[in-house]
Order: structure tokens, then C-alpha cells, then sequence
């Protein structure tokens, strides 16, 4: 899946982030940031001086015996076969190669970079669309009549939805994503093609909506998508980029992507959210534990939807230009529901009692707003919740840790050891899974929830 490391790879300084006393929203909005800023709450765990949470690291060792207890199942001892985490592995639910069956429908005359760039469209809006969507909620497959929940259930939904031309103004290719074909969107589109009803209810699906179409706007950006605003033309953007390097491989700096993602996105994310100096900070939330000095340093950034889209956009870059993106290793592990369950249902992290009552009583209050009855309750929380962001922070503290001690319990050294997109895929995302499967059998919710608006988690 990933590609040997050109030789001249060794060489290439990554550009520094900006220096947060003098640009703190530059400084925030950079991929470094995230794992310098959520680091901070490491130490804080270790001595188990949490706000919200009673940490056991006793138990760090048993989460790391179940996630490599997965990884054998599945992978032993190939692990070098185990892909990147990305979009990619939810198309193929099932064992069914759908992006070679996609690709097969197109006129052998369409060469790999337009064949990429149809990959990038329908990567995209997957990726924004894939918000946690509840734990009721479903897909039929128009093309197999079988059921798909979750993340995989939206994959299939936003694939046939592609397929069908719902985000394309081209009606003699719509097999894309533009501008235009996103700005027609309606919310009684995403409905039906995500086939919400009443009996079939989706968390957020006005924000998902809202998101595809300002998805429209940020696509006027020509500079990074073309002048017909798609988002595969990024990579013609990257490929003749002045940082990208013509060596063995094209050779694409990671924040140049990590630029275009953030940048050129920008306008999609709701202006509610946090903000300093009048820019908007995107998946950014203050937190009351953080030591902090200046205002901004409360701040701790995840840019969790962007960091999936990076994962997920670079398989298709890889697999069909061959091209090698120096510098991934600055990002960080996703902290959403199921790799942050994880630490929760194998013990090392446990709700404080003050919080978890205060989450229940959230739960009950938004069950009768909803008029969702629960089978299985659980704490639940908005977004922004002191709570929710601390959990998050080390979350992404403890997957750089659990990385080390799987490669150290598989003694995986040198070339052979996991990256961090292996270890996600086949090991704490599926783990985080399968114990909510275990713990909450009926709904295989997360053991914590979180008030959903389509654009979070």
C-alpha cells in the first residue's frame, strides 16, 4: 500500500509551523499542533490529574494485549499488509472491490490522473458526510439490497450517490463533484438519498446538508480546485506545486496538502465554532485543564475531519500516481468515539461520578426531545463539552503510546514497524468497535455520546 521512501525524502525540511505568539490562529490551524497541544494532557493522566476522568494506566497494558490480539486474528503474520487507515476500506464493505468496479465503468481512454481525480471528488464529500450518524440509522443498497450501518453505511450511501450524479451539474459525466452540482443541493436531496425518514432518522442531517453546500463556496477557490471546482483538481495543484519533488515518485510535502485542506475548506465549517482574532479555528475547542498564560494557549486543536481526509485522500494519490507524501508523520491518531472508547471499555479511563450524572441526565433530556427511545444509556455530552475535548486530547496522547507498545508487543522494529494509519485501521479503531459491540450489544453506541450536528466526531 504505501511506498518505499525516495532517497531524497531525508533531505527535506518540513516547513515550520507559525510561531503562536505572533500568528496563534495560523499556529492552531497547523497539523503540528495538534499532538504538541494535546501532549500537554499526557503528563496530566499519567499522575491521573484529569478533570473528568479517573485514569488507571494499570490497565494500559490489557488495552494493548486486546489490540494486538485483533491485529493477529486478522493480519498474522503478514502485518505489512495491513492498509492505511483511510475511506478507502469502508467502499469495499463485505469483501466487494467497489472502486475497481467503479473504475472499470469508465472508457479505457480516461487516464490515471482523471481517474484519480474521480477518486478525490467521491473521496471528499464521503469523508464530510461521514459524521457519526447515530445508532438507529441505515442504508439499503440500491444495488445489493443489503443493510449498511455506521461508517460503512454512509460510504455506500455517498458512493451510489455519486454514481448517480447528485453532486454533479454535468449531466454527460456524473460521475463527479463540482461546485455547481453542490450548490443545488437540498436538504429533501440528502434525505432521500440517504434514505432518512422518521422511522429511519440520521443525527444531523441538516448539517450535513448545509455542509455540502458550502462546499460549493470553498470550490470557487481556483487556484486549488480548477476552474470548474472539483475537488480532484487539487491534485494537479499538488503535482506542480514548487515543494513537490520530481525524484523516483512525485514527492508532495504534507502540509502543502494539510494547506489546501485547511485553507482552501475553510468557508465549510460553521462560523459558530471557535475563532480568535476573527479567524474561524475549525475542529478547535477550549479546554479549562490546559495551562494557559494567553488565550489561545486554553485552545487544543483536533481538526479530527480534516486529519480523515488527509488519510483518506493520499490512498487514492498513492495508489494511482504513485505518489509519496514526505512528512505524514505529523499527523496524529483521530480522536473520535471509537478510538477514544477504546481506553474507556478496556478501563484505563473512567467518567468521574459528578460528570457521568450530569451526562445521563443530558441523555434523558435529549431522548425526550427526540422521541428516540433508548434502549442502552449512556453519558452524553455537546462537542464543545469540557468533557468531551479532554477526553479527546488524550485520546490522541494514548494512540501515539499504544502505537509503541503494539510494535514493541509484536516486536515490529525498523522498516517492519506499524505507522500510525496501520495501527488505526487494524487495531484501536476496530478494537474501539468491537468492545462497543461487547459492552452496549444493542446499539454498539460508543460509551460515550456526543450530541451530534453532522459535522463533528
Amino acid at each position: 500500500m504505501s511506498l518505499p521512501i525516495p532517497p531524497a525524502v531525508s533531505k527535506i525540511a518540513m516547513p515550520k509551523a507559525p510561531d503562536p505568539h505572533v500568528d496563534p490562529a495560523g499556529y492552531l490551524r497547523s497539523i503540528g499542533a495538534v499532538r504538541e497541544r494535546c501532549s500537554l494532557m499526557l503528563e496530566k493522566a499519567k499522575q491521573n490529574h484529569l478533570n473528568h476522568f479517573d485514569v488507571n494506566m494499570d490497565q494500559f497494558e490489557d488495552t494493548t494485549k486486546f489490540v494486538v490480539s485483533i491485529m493477529k486474528r486478522d493480519f498474522a503474520p503478514d502485518y505489512a499488509s495491513i492498509p492505511p487507515h483511510g475511506r478507502w476500506q469502508h467502499f469495499n464493505v463485505g469483501g466487494r472491490d467497489r472502486m475497481a468496479e467503479l473504475s472499470k465503468g469508465w472508457s479505457s481512454e480516461i487516464d490515471p490522473s482523471e481517474r484519480c481525480r474521480r477518486y478525490l471528488d467521491l473521496f471528499l464529500v464521503s469523508v464530510l458526510l461521514d459524521a457519526g450518524a447515530g445508532t438507529t440509522w441505515s442504508y439499503k443498497s440500491k444495488e445489493n439490497g443489503r443493510l449498511y450501518r455506521r461508517s460503512e453505511g454512509l460510504a455506500i450511501a455517498s458512493l451510489e450517490m455519486f454514481k448517480s450524479g447528485m453532486f454533479s451539474s454535468n449531466q454527460q459525466q456524473p460521475h463527479q463533484v463540482d461546485g455547481e452540482g453542490l450548490r443545488n443541493l437540498t436538504v429533501d436531496d440528502m434525505r432521500a438519498g440517504l434514505q432518512v425518514s422518521e422511522a429511519n432518522p440520521i443525527a444531523g442531517l441538516e448539517g450535513r446538508t448545509e455542509l455540502l453546500q458550502r462546499l460549493s463556496e470553498a470550490m470557487m477557490n481556483h487556484t486549488y480546485f480548477g476552474a470548474d471546482g472539483r475537488p480532484g483538481n487539487m491534485l494537479d495543484y499538488l503535482i506542480s506545486h514548487p515543494t513537490t519533488q520530481a525524484s523516483s515518485v512525485p514527492v508532495v510535502l504534507l502540509p502543502t496538502l494539510w494547506s489546501v485542506l485547511m485553507d482552501g475548506l475553510a468557508p465549510i465549517w460553521p462560523s459558530s465554532r471557535t475563532a480568535i482574532d476573527g479567524t474561524a479555528l475549525g475542529d478547535a475547542w477550549p479546554l479549562t485543564s490546559m495551562p494557559a498564560t494567553a488565550p489561545w494557549e486554553t485552545i487544543v486543536p483536533f481538526h479530527k475531519l480534516t486529519q480523515w481526509l488527509c488519510y483518506s485522500l493520499m490512498q487514492p494519490m498513492t495508489k494511482l500516481m504513485n505518489i509519496y507524501f514526505a512528512g505524514a508523520e505529523l499527523m496524529t491518531g483521530l480522536p473520535e468515539y471509537r478510538n477514544g472508547g477504546l481506553f474507556i471499555d478496556t478501563g484505563v479511563l473512567t467518567l468521574k461520578s459528578d460528570d457521568s450524572a450530569r451526562g445521563l441526565e443530558n441523555f434523558s433530556i435529549n431522548a425526550e426531545r427526540t422521541g428516540v427511545k433508548a434502549t442502552e444509556v449512556v453519558p452524553m455530552f455537546q462537542p464543545d463539552d469540557d468533557v468531551i475535548v479532554e477526553w479527546r486530547a488524550v485520546t490522541v496522547c494514548f494512540l501515539d503510546k499504544l502505537l509503541d507498545e503494539v510494535n514493541s508487543t509484536l516486536n515490529l522494529q525498523g522498516p517492519d514497524r506499524l505507522s500510525l494509519p496501520q495501527m488505526l485501521e487494524a487495531g484501536s479503531w476496530k478494537g474501539g468497535r468491537e468492545m462497543a459491540e461487547i459492552s452496549r450489544p444493542n446499539t454498539q453506541c460508543p460509551p460515550i455520546a456526543i450530541i451530534s450536528d453532522g459535522t463533528v466526531f
